[in-house]
């Protein structure tokens, strides 16, 4: 990138999208409180994040854990100025959606169909097409709709997965009408060399403000894809979970997204401008982490663990 365009792309703002409360927590075991979940959205809204993906209206029997996800919209703290989004698989959720008053609705497909077949039981083609009168009612009705690809890199059952197959389903998503595009390294494994393949193929046929990228840290080269992504191709939104929770039932060995406090510092290191205090978002995940009983994954987190235990045994 040359210099001036460096310049440009540090003076705008990045936009993060939180997914810890649904990408996040969807893969627990241990069902968390309706209360817990909502005092988890409640502090990451007052952290500067523009966005929260606050849970999902697929069946309860598919995933138990957001079975509760009407509830905590009624419950949450709308903080001005912030968007909260769903994931929605089908019309019944997408009445769901209409009902909880959401700003917008994410869809969900892939760039494999082994893949797809695993998680819906349908081919790429055919989840595309059981969205279209999902995206025609959200349309109609003023709401914004996301569209996911999974697996843009790597697939669990089929392995390196092509950017041709990313564009082609990234076309009939643009085709049926959804504003904005998420990119997700589902399995965990791109290196930056991958992440420049993709976007050399994705960037000139989308504007960039339409497109996020959704990582998952297996093999901890995250935040170098991010810094990859925002350096040289001025991407600006990035999917992000707080402490670094998640994962994907159906992508065995992937681990958890990249936490969201390690990309915000990292980027600010690096000379983007954004609004997110990280340390918000530190306390957040610790409280988060608590109900879990367990630690959180992101480095920043385990850093000022480790310097609280530091100073409270000085």
């Amino acid at each position: 990138m040359l210099l001036n365009e460096r310049h440009s792309a540090a003076s705008r703002p990045i936009r993060i999208i939180e997914v810890g409360p649904r990408d996040g927590l969807q893969n627990e075991s241990d069902i968390v409180s309706t209360e817990d979940k909502v005092s988890f959205v409640n502090a990451l809204s007052e952290t500067g994040i523009g966005e929260i993906e606050v849970g999902s209206f697929v069946s309860p029997r598919a995933i138990p854990q957001l079975a509760d996800s009407d509830e905590v919209f009624r419950k949450i703290n709308r903080k001005p100025g912030v968007v909260y989004s769903v994931l929605v698989p089908n019309e019944r959720g997408l009445e769901r959606a209409r009902q909880a008053a959401v700003n917008k609705i994410a869809i969900f497909t892939a760039a494999s169909d082994s893949f797809t077949r695993r998680n819906i039981n349908c081919t790429v083609s055919e989840s595309i097409e059981r969205f279209r009168p999902v995206v025609f009612g959200a349309k109609r009705d003023g709401i914004t709709v996301r569209g996911y690809i999974s697996t843009v890199t790597h697939c669990p059952f089929e392995g390196a997965v092509q950017p041709s197959q990313v564009l082609d389903v990234m076309r009939q998503w643009l085709d049926l009408g959804v504003d904005e595009i998420s990119l997700g390294d589902t399995v965990g494994k791109a290196a930056p060399r991958d992440i420049q393949k993709l976007l050399d193929q994705i960037v000139p046929r989308i504007e960039r403000s339409r497109l996020s990228l959704h990582l998952h840290d297996t093999c901890g080269m995250a935040l170098a894809n991010v810094l990859t992504a925002w350096t040289e191709y001025r991407i600006e939104a990035f999917d992000t979970s707080a402490g670094g929770l998640g994962g994907c039932p159906y992508a065995p060995g992937a681990s958890g997204n990249v936490a969201t406090e390690d990309v915000v510092y990292a980027l600010k290191a690096s000379g983007a401008v954004l609004s997110v205090d990280e340390r918000k978002v530190i306390a957040a995940a610790s409280e988060i982490g608590k109900v879990l009983n367990r630690p959180l994954s992101s480095r920043l987190s385990r850093v000022q663990t480790e310097q609280t235990a530091y100073e409270g045994a000085a």
